[in-house]
């Protein structure tokens, strides 16, 4: 199946990880960027439609601005971010000019996949870019985007870009060779798992959290962009980019770093946009049984069930629904604000109207707008 998952993909998203491109004390890796634009030629040679999703903007930019630590606060990061976007996309430029590659910068923040009219028309764009033939170089818009807006780190965004493209295979390249039993740094002993059918707690644990100085994220947070790609019915490779060939090695078949398959089911894009792109404005606590209609029966979700309503939200938000214990395990868009739930939790869909002096919908999430998580 995975063989044949690679050799099919013909839209494919390559996340390029911090550490292949810019490194402390370094700065720029000209001579590797020169080699992944070869290698990504190469797939182009193929007929394979390439997106890249590149992190290194910042790193390069502390090397630039001399400084001598990972910027703590948000403007000094927001300002080596404006510094090192600029030296990094010109160093893809004259890489892949060499390769008689066209490429373009195209910079996001979560607010433009959050926004429904704002995720179609980034779509819109980076298809019309596939279309001339030309390679989108997608970063995170660093110099903009604040805590509310940020995605944390480019594995996330590398996966909701693959969402958003509709694409056939993600692949993660960075400086490990895959996903392992254990941290092998600490245990040598440690074997490399080839193939996660499923993210599971267990696989999540195995997954840890380090990151580098020149990374925002670690396995972890590439472990959860797979799971979330899977939903839409991606599949993710995890490869070691460092080694020359690799990329390349991967798409001739060689059984190299860690693949993720993707669901049974695939998400429709607009319940995958609810559930892994909209971030939620709060939650609600449920009882037992509007959890088992949730879960086992397809149903929506309706103000008997609800027994508590935590922060402050709008109709139409995205709310996450979690049971008595805290278990988050569905989000939505709902009918009423906070403030309307608050009133009517726990009571039947006829006495709505009674207590709020209006009823526009008996449901507070209806099941087209709710996602199992």
């Amino acid at each position: 199946m995975r063989d044949q998952i690679i050799k099919d993909a013909k839209r494919v998203v390559i996340k390029i990880g911090s550490r292949l491109v810019a490194a402390k004390g370094t700065g720029l890796n000209t001579e590797r960027i020169d080699r992944l634009a070869g290698e990504l030629a190469g797939l182009k040679a193929q007929g394979r439609e390439i997106l890249m999703v590149s992190s290194g903007a910042i790193v390069c930019g502390i090397e630039k601005l001399g400084l001598k630590e990972y910027p703590k606060s948000l403007p000094l990061k927001q300002a080596a971010a404006a510094v090192g976007q600029s030296r990094l996309m010109w160093a893809y430029e004259k890489a892949f000019e060499k390769t008689g590659q066209k490429v373009a910068q195209v910079l996001l923040t979560r607010e433009d996949l959050t926004n429904r009219a704002r995720f179609l028309n980034s779509r819109h764009t980076l298809t019309a870019l596939l279309e001339y033939d030309v390679v989108p170089i997608i970063n995170e818009n660093d110099t903009v985007a604040v805590d509310e807006i940020r995605f944390g780190d480019n594995d996330s965004l590398a996966g909701m870009v693959a969402h958003l493209v509709d694409a056939d295979l993600l692949v993660i390249l960075s400086d490990v060779e895959g996903l392992y039993t254990e941290d092998p740094r600490h245990n040598p002993k440690a074997t490399l798992i080839p193939v996660v059918t499923d993210v599971t707690a267990e696989i999540e644990r195995r997954a840890g959290g380090t990151t580098s100085f020149e990374g925002t994220g670690g396995m972890r947070t590439k472990v959860l962009a797979a799971k979330k790609a899977a939903t839409y019915g991606v599949a993710t490779a995890i490869v070691n980019g460092e080694k020359p060939g690799h990329l390349t090695a991967l798409f001739h078949g060689s059984q190299i770093g860690t693949f993720f398959l993707p669901k049974g089911e695939r998400l429709t894009s607009r319940k995958h946009w609810i559930g892994y792109t909209m971030k939620a404005k709060g939650r609600l606590t449920l009882d037992d049984g509007a959890v088992e209609a949730l879960t086992r029966k397809g149903k929506s979700l309706l103000a008997s069930g609800i027994t508590a309503v935590h922060d402050e939200f709008e109709a139409g938000d995205a709310v996450a629904c979690a049971d008595r214990s805290g278990r988050e395990f569905a989000k939505g868009l709902v009918n009423y604000g906070s403030e309307a739930i608050a009133k009517i939790k726990g009571l039947k869909s006829g006495e709505i109207q009674k207590t709020l002096g209006y009823k526009d919908y008996d449901e507070v999430i209806h099941r087209d707008n709710l996602v199992i998580l």
